[in-house]
């Protein structure tokens, strides 16, 4: 610090160190020199004060420059600091550096780094020295022009001459770098030593060998950039350096960067030509069955260095290419007719033998050029040649169809063959191929309706089917054939009516190109053949009747239905069944059955009554409906409607012919509603205290049959302690849903209610007292399902008789147990006493004999007279 304060600069009981760099440094004449001088571990300021000082040989030390004094420089060196040529920085309180802008060989010598004593003890180094050699500038970069113009795919080599004066122990690194846009791009950089350096750009091509560096004699070095591409155009740079290793580091002490030139790539799109060609022996004016030869010739600048793929067009189209490897694939029909071989560099021929009239068109050569880099292969050209016309000269083909019935029908369902010959052919091309097309005019002679396609088959033999005929084609009921090259077969399974008509084949000639495609060269049409035959229609009858009549409401429906067909032959029926509120009335749909037996309700049908039709095909003709619990609602008429249909084959649709509906059916009754009786009865109306009295209270319904489920009861039962008077008091009850209730008690006793079967109910008193002694009665409330609105109804309360129940209270039974057990005591405790009266006695009479004889006051006893 500058201020004067003192502190130490590091930990006591260190000695100040001086530093330089260990040298010796070597440096190139007129190159800038930096050497840095840095202090540690002293007292005193912080910032320290350097001193720079320099001897040579004769061992006279020369004031170069000091951070403290400005007359410190020697007078031989004056200018050279005044001019800033010499220069002292101050990088931090305790380092500085000295730099020369433009060393010179007098510069040559050893530097003394001083640093004047701040410390309160002197102790360590107050100087360092460093040795600073300055050789001359004899570094040379001299590259050989590369070629301005380079064709794509080619080889670039770039040469570069370095070389140096050996005086001192220095290397030399040679560097190259191609300047694109605004920033040069390294691309390879050798030495110093012998390590290779390689740029980003070119790192994967220097591992694949697409970038590769020869080091050559008398300072010559190369780079060769191998099959060039247009995105290594730019001006090329080779830069020469010399180095010098300093403490195990390189560092560089002089370098030359030198511009080579600008190399451009030329693409080989600009260089690459197509051309087809036909040899002099080939017209391009041909005949049926002539030969086509064609040849494309490709040039390039550098078509050695490049991989072909070739093929032709025709009209656009692709039709025989050879791959870069000669793998040879076409894309036509015509097989072993064409072909494409290479007859030399650059020259492909295509043959296109016996060709036809769709083999005319415009052919072209199309060719792509690669380039390997690396591991792949990239394309650099796509180039297709001028087209030519070729022109194939036909006659029109003569053609004779003959259209006969060779099996004609009788009647419907009856099978048919058409047959359609070709005959008298004329003038049809060897390769040329015939297709048919099937048409159908359905009604009669006097008056013919539309004709529409039946089916056709095309020039390759795939059949395409009319919208009409589409469902029958698919399931075989109708097919079309070609029995012969000219011939062809229309057949029916089974003829419908709609089949009978006015038939027509007609017959055309296809010419197919090299790639498949199909030209119409000419097209005939038959005479019209009628198919026609005595028709006897469809009928089908139906009858309906009662099964089972329902007379009241609740009661179950049931109806038969019969068809009686005629004119079908194993026919399938559907079914549905109509009802009607009253003659005149709007019709609904209850249920339907389909000829595969699956059942769906109509709209007619209400959801909360589904489960209770039922509709089942009971023959093979004849069907069955019923209906559960009838209601009011449900009456009206009803009957069936049958719709007969047929199967042209196993496994196909049905086909509707016919419907029929049946007579009608009533349903007619009248409803009454139900009756209710109540019965109370016990099996035993006296019971005794503890014992279990039961009673059941049953009811009997008359009227319509209900169904089950359909009648539920509300029953309670009531107390009196008084016969035949007293206010009833309940006991409990059970609810129409089976919940049980029980009323409070003050008796020990309990009581249970529960449901004997679907119109019995019992109450049982468990553990019975005398306070349940009494009248017992039952009033049960019924409740059913109506027939005529399928509602829940409420019917009037049933009362049951009165029942007297006694429990009786019994004495014997009561007192036998306490007269047995004081029975019992009394007999223990007399049993007791006579006991312990003969232990006594016999007690006294032993005393009285032992006192006689052991002199003592004799006992006597009374005589027992």
């Amino acid at each position: 610090m500058k201020d004067g304060s003192k502190v130490r600069w590091t930990g006591q009981s260190q000695a100040r160190i001086v530093k330089v760099p260990p040298g010796p440094l070597v440096r190139v004449e007129g190159e800038p020199v930096s050497i840095r001088c840095d202090v540690t571990q002293y007292d005193g300021p912080r910032e320290q004060e350097f001193d720079w000082i320099m001897s040579k040989e004769d061992k006279r030390r020369i004031n170069i420059i000091s951070t403290m004094e400005s007359d410190f420089t020697d007078a031989a060196l004056r200018s050279r600091v005044a001019s800033g040529d010499i220069t002292i920085k101050r990088l931090q309180d305790n380092v500085v550096e000295l730099r020369v802008k433009a060393v010179t060989a007098q510069d040559s010598g050893t530097y003394w780094c001083r640093t004047p004593s701040t410390d309160s003890v002197t102790s360590g180094n107050y100087e360092a020295q460093v040795i600073l050699t300055v050789i001359p500038k004899s570094l040379k970069v001299s590259p050989q022009a590369p070629p301005p113009v380079v064709p794509e795919g080619s080889d670039l080599v770039l040469a570069c001459n370095v070389t140096r004066d050996l005086t001192h122990s220095t290397y030399l690194s040679v560097s190259w770098s191609v300047k694109k846009a605004a920033s040069p791009e390294e691309l390879l950089t050798f030495g110093p030593g012998e390590g290779v350096t390689v740029g980003v750009g070119v790192a994967q091509r220097f591992l694949d060998g697409g970038v590769r560096f020869l080091p050559g004699r008398n300072g010559v070095f190369q780079l060769v950039i191998s099959r060039a591409m247009a995105s290594d155009s730019g001006v090329y740079g080779c830069t020469g350096t010399e180095w010098t290793s300093e403490n195990r580091k390189w560092v560089q002490i002089v370098q030359s960067v030198t511009e080579m030139g600008r190399v451009t790539v030329t693409p080989t799109d600009q260089s690459l030509t197509v051309k087809t060609s036909s040899p002099s022996s080939s017209s391009l004016l041909l005949y049926p069955g002539d030969t086509l030869t064609l040849t494309c010739s490709v040039a390039a600048d550098t078509l050695d260095a490049l991989a072909l793929e070739v093929g032709w067009l025709a009209d656009g189209r692709e039709l025989i290419r050879m791959e870069r490897g000669g793998v040879v694939s076409s894309n036509s029909s015509k097989g072993a007719g064409l072909s494409l071989e290479r007859t030399g560099a650059g020259e492909y021929r295509l043959k296109l033998r016996e060709v036809s009239g769709a083999d005319g068109g415009r052919y072209a050569c199309r060719t792509r050029a690669f380039v390997k880099q690396g591991g792949a292969w990239l394309q650099t050209a796509d180039k297709t040649s001028d087209a030519v016309t070729v022109k194939v000269s036909e006659i029109k083909p003569n053609l004779t169809l003959t259209l006969k019935a060779a099996l004609a029908p009788t009647t419907t369902d009856d099978p048919a063959e058409l047959d359609c010959n070709v005959s008298a052919i004329a003038h049809l091309p060897a390769q040329s191929r015939l297709a048919v097309k099937w048409e159908h005019a359905p009604g009669d002679a006097n008056n013919p309706a539309t004709a529409h396609t039946v089916a056709s088959l095309d020039a390759h033999g795939n059949l395409i089917p009319g919208p009409v005929y589409a469902e029958r084609l698919k399931g075989g009921a109708v097919a079309l054939s070609r029995v012969q090259p000219n011939a062809f077969k229309l057949r029916f399974l089974q003829m419908q009516d709609v089949d009978s008509g006015e038939y027509v084949c007609t017959v055309s000639s296809w010419s197919v190109s090299s790639q498949g495609d199909a030209t119409q060269t000419s097209e005939y049409k038959s005479p019209p053949l009628p198919v026609r035959w005595v028709r006897k229609n469809p009928v089908v009858n139906v009858a309906a009747k009662t099964v089972r009549e329902a007379s009241v409401g609740g009661a179950t429906f049931e109806m038969s239905c019969k068809a009686f067909p005629e004119n079908l032959d194993d026919p399938g029926f559907s079914v549905e069944i109509q009802w009607q509120d009253g003659l005149g009335g709007d019709n609904k749909t209850i249920m339907t059955l389909n000829p595969d037996n699956v059942m769906q309700h109509g709209p007619g049908t209400e959801p909360n009554r589904r489960d209770a039709l039922v509709l089942t095909k009971s023959g093979a003709a004849e069907f069955r409906f019923r209906l559960a619990g009838v209601q009011l609602s449900d009456k009206g008429y009803y009957w069936c409607k049958v719709t007969a249909f047929k199967k042209q084959k196993p496994g196909q649709t049905w086909t509707k012919v016919v419907s029929s509906e049946s007579n009608k059916v009533r349903i007619d009754f009248q409803e009454n509603g139900l009756s209710f009786s109540i019965n109370l009865h016990s099996n035993s109306s006296s019971v005794f205290p503890m014992e279990t009295a039961t009673m059941e209270c049953s009811l009997t319904l008359s009227g319509s049959s209900p169904q089950t489920g359909s009648v539920a009861y509300e029953v309670r039962w009531y107390f009196s302690r008084l016969r035949g008077g007293g206010a009833p008091v309940l006991v409990g009850s059970m609810s129409r849903f089976g919940v049980v209730s029980k009323a409070l008690r003050n008796s020990s006793s309990d009581v249970s209610v529960e449901r004997k079967d679907a119109d019995s109910f019992l109450l049982s008193i468990h553990g019975t007292q005398s306070s349940d002694s009494g009248e017992y009665q039952c009033f049960v409330t019924p409740w059913y399902v109506s027939a005529a609105t399928g509602a829940w109804t409420e019917a009037g309360e049933l009362t049951s008789s009165r029942l007297f129940l006694t429990v009786r209270f019994a004495v014997w039974d009561s007192l036998k147990l306490p007269l047995l057990y004081g029975a019992a005591a009394s007999l223990v405790v007399g049993l007791l006493s006579v006991l312990l009266g003969l232990l006594f006695a016999r007690c006294c009479r032993n005393g009285g004999r032992s006192g006689g004889r052991n002199g003592g006051v004799p006992i006597l006893f009374p005589d027992k007279d």
